[in-house]
């Protein structure tokens, strides 16, 4: 009896000993219907460009990702954030382009013990005052790419400026963005319904009208194209030059390009990142990501959702893919240390990105094709004014 006990003594505590993961599952929120779609999709297929660089794996562990669809709502954002933690059983979430749909998903995510990880949406709140331990940005903070621009606008010379924005979070911090950094006078600010707004004819008869030195605007996605139009009718283009954050990218540019919509050629915009970055992450990721969209350029979007499967690996190889260390893992992440896109960064203790910013310039390439050139650096190692609200 007692010969027989010992015998299964080593299996029985293999049993009742822990089960190692085999597989971490990554629940990624994105915008996947709607016109916003353009971007969710350029996202979601650079994860999946990312997963095949990776070979699926980070560390001993395979990958999975679930998408879930926001429709640019907080309230969808929410529900599907909710389904992938509580019925999927995610490891951790990523993702999110919208600050209002941050804003509604976050504090769930991070009350579950979970690791957030916001692969565009930049809320100003989660820079500073809300920052958490277990959240990142693959991104940047709302307000830094237009101070970029601000600068941007000092150094060309700008002195008057007429301002126009999506009324929601992010416009508004795009607006106080601007204004940090802008040296000349702001003589107007018009803050339009999102993603509702479509007709921007009274707002640009007062444009007109106030004969600024430049109009700035913040208009993601598919709007640009109506807006560009309507400048165009205007009579605008030939007029008051245009500057833009987050409104004309390799996501858009396609459709521009289609529409014969040339005036946005020439404007510039800033950015942490361009496509002609030259490291060799960056080189191999463009150069896949054209081949797989039929020569469309990656957007910042796209950018920023594969380093953000990078930013992930990181985390699962400090820690050699034991996911309950969750002290290892965020301690591997803050070191920053994987093959960004943007080449070298390092993170604030708020767990955002101190980076370079630069000028782009929306050109044609040796082939025709509409894309966005480096001008050159406008602001260096950039941290965010809100990292000093952080506590951590």
């Amino acid at each position: 009896m007692f010969k027989k006990l010992a015998l299964l003594m080593p299996v029985l505590l293999i049993a009742a000993g822990p089960v190692e993961a085999k597989e971490i599952k990554i629940g990624y929120v994105t915008t996947l219907t709607t016109p916003a779609s353009l971007l969710g999709k350029q996202m979601k297929l650079a994860v999946e460009i990312a997963l095949d660089h990776m070979n699926h794996k980070m560390g001993p562990l395979d990958v999975k990702v679930l998408f879930e669809d926001d429709a640019v709502n907080p309230k969808q954002g929410k529900q599907k954030t909710e389904k992938l933690l509580k019925k999927d059983k995610v490891d951790l979430m990523a993702g999110y382009i919208w600050s209002h749909v941050l804003g509604a998903s976050a504090p769930m995510v991070l009350k579950a013990g979970k690791f957030f990880i916001t692969s565009n949406a930049g809320h100003s709140l989660y820079a500073g005052k809300k920052c958490h331990k277990n959240f990142f940005s693959a991104a940047w903070e709302n307000s830094q790419t237009p101070m970029a621009m601000g600068e941007l606008l000092n150094r060309k010379g700008v002195k008057s400026l007429y301002v126009m924005t999506a009324n929601y979070a992010a416009g508004k911090q795009m607006l106080a963005g601007v204004e940090a950094t802008f040296k000349g006078k702001i003589i107007g600010k018009d803050l339009t319904p999102w993603p509702s707004h479509s007709d921007w004819s009274a707002e640009l008869s007062k444009a007109k009208a106030a004969k600024p030195d430049g109009i700035f605007i913040f208009y993601p996605g598919a709007a640009t194209a109506k807006y560009l139009t309507q400048y165009r009718q205007a009579g605008l283009d030939k007029t008051i030059p245009l500057y833009h954050v987050f409104s004309i990218d390799g996501s858009n540019l396609p459709l521009l390009q289609k529409a014969g919509l040339t005036n946005v050629l020439g404007t510039q915009q800033t950015q942490f990142w361009s496509p002609d970055l030259d490291n060799a992450q960056n080189k191999r990721f463009v150069a896949e990501f054209r081949k797989r969209s039929g020569g469309v350029y990656p957007a910042f979007y796209a950018a920023q959702a594969y380093d953000t499967m990078f930013l992930i690996k990181s985390g699962v190889e400090g820690v050699n893919g034991n996911l309950k260390d969750m002290d290892g893992m965020r301690a591997a992440m803050e070191k920053a240390d994987f093959p960004s896109v943007r080449g070298k960064f390092r993170y604030g203790k708020n767990h955002f990105p101190i980076q370079n910013f630069y000028a782009r310039e929306v050109v044609t390439d040796k082939d025709g094709n509409w894309t966005v050139a480096n001008r050159g650096i406008v602001l260096k190692d950039h941290e965010t004014p809100f990292a000093k609200d952080c506590k951590l």
